[in-house]
């Protein structure tokens, strides 16, 4: 579960750690080369603007692996750091805090969750 809000909507939660994922993409060669040529004379770059698309959904992806891995519930505050074209690829940084939902909206009894 990522969330970019500051707050869960529906559940008390307790804070964890600060989790950051950076993910490099590696771009065709070829496209690369196409692409630069497209800069010269204008127009949509749309081999960069999918290279950046799946970086960021894999960046994403990361995230929440990590933050199961480490036995969290999700993470809260979620940002997309700006993503780079760098020479050969695509650079991009997400992070957020992790956190452990304590008690969902609809456990009106105070009931904490069971894990």
């Amino acid at each position: 579960m990522l969330i970019a809000l500051d707050s869960h909507p529906s559940a008390e939660i307790e804070l964890g750690e600060l989790l950051t994922v950076v993910h490099v993409r590696a771009a065709n060669v070829v496209r690369d080369i196409r692409e630069n040529i497209r800069n010269l004379i204008g127009g949509r770059m749309t081999h960069y603007e999918g290279l950046i698309r799946s970086a960021v959904d894999g960046a994403l992806c990361e995230l929440d692996e990590l933050a199961r891995s480490k036995g969290y519930d999700g993470v809260i505050g979620v940002k997309i750091a700006h993503p780079v074209v760098v020479e050969g690829g695509v650079e991009i940084i997400v992070y957020g805090n992790a956190f452990r939902i304590v008690k969902n909206a609809h456990q009106g009894d105070g009931q904490s969750k069971a894990s």
